[in-house]
């Protein structure tokens, strides 16, 4: 159990803004939550999270702590690409889901995390500890986990400020883009005809994607896209409303023969380091089943 209290000093700022700069191993997110739940009080009072406070006032908390990691242990193939005491930078395959959800309960990043690594931030609870980003099931690549709360919520700031984080994918792309790099934006939200789906819409959450063509073969374009945002499907989504579909999505393009999910790979990743403030920098080459693509269906 957490609780205390405490004085603003300053005035002029957001609730929630405010309690999240004394509360640091609390992500903002959970910081919201506690506040809609009436777990953190402005002068004992429920209030909302943008309520802007004033200098005197008083901010007072209880809450229960992160719950206890209960997902189980398992042997889980994946490759750890670098480690410290803070945060582990893995290279997910291809298939491999990210934490338990109702359909996958067993068998993801996270149950081999937890096999292989003694600590994990607890912020997002039982299911998803230490992950601070995620990437779908048939998408490769690069990902960043956190050991400890100090880290999580570091890293997650840099992702919500956009300026330090940095994810950069390769895709092969069906057909060929009108200009060889450009900018992609719109809203996303859930498909009305599919729940499990996303779609372009005129609200739900902005998504800004960066593209650049690399090469262009005799069918497809191979290109480099860079994210501002990080929705749900974004990139896939982005391919999709410009009719481009990634090869191999079933879900916004078509199936395949031989691939078994998209051929979209996240091959960087750059950040601050939470700890030392050191610029850290990652590189995946193509998975095996990429490249077997390109070299068996490419030509210039």
């Amino acid at each position: 159990m957490s609780s205390g209290v405490f004085v603003i000093e300053k005035g002029g700022e957001r609730f929630d803004k405010v309690v999240a700069e004394k509360l640091t191993d609390i992500s903002r997110s959970r910081i919201k939550d506690l506040i809609s739940n009436g777990q953190i009080l402005l002068n004992g009072e429920k209030v909302k999270a943008g309520e802007i406070v004033k200098s005197g006032q008083e901010i007072s908390y209880e809450f229960e702590d992160s719950a206890p990691l209960d997902v189980k242990e398992e042997d889980v193939d994946f490759e750890i690409v670098y480690e410290d005491d803070d945060l582990i930078v893995v290279n997910k395959p291809q298939g491999l889901v990210v934490h338990p959800c109702v359909s996958t309960k067993s068998g993801t990043l996270v149950n081999g995390l937890l096999k292989r690594i003694k600590n994990l931030s607890g912020i997002n609870g039982v299911l998803r500890p230490g992950i601070v980003h995620r990437l779908d099931k048939n998408t490769s690549g690069l990902m960043i986990v956190a050991k400890n709360d100090f880290a999580h919520n570091a890293l997650a700031k840099q992702i919500a400020e956009k300026e330090q984080f940095k994810r950069s994918y390769l895709a092969l792309c069906e057909g060929h883009f009108k200009n060889s790099e450009g900018r992609i934006e719109c809203y996303i939200d859930r498909d009305k005809k599919d729940r499990k789906k996303m779609a372009p819409s005129d609200k739900g959450k902005y998504a800004i994607t960066n593209y650049k063509v690399v090469t262009s073969f005799e069918k497809y374009d191979l290109v480099e896209f860079s994210l501002e945002t990080g929705r749900t499907h974004q990139i896939r989504v982005h391919c999709k409303m410009l009719n481009h579909s990634i090869v191999g999505d079933d879900v916004y393009g078509h199936k395949e023969k031989g691939l078994n999910g998209q051929l979209l790979h996240s091959y960087k990743l750059s950040f601050i380091h939470p700890r030392t403030g050191n610029v850290m920098e990652f590189e995946a080459k193509l998975p095996s089943h990429f490249e077997e693509f390109l070299n068996k269906h490419c030509k210039n």
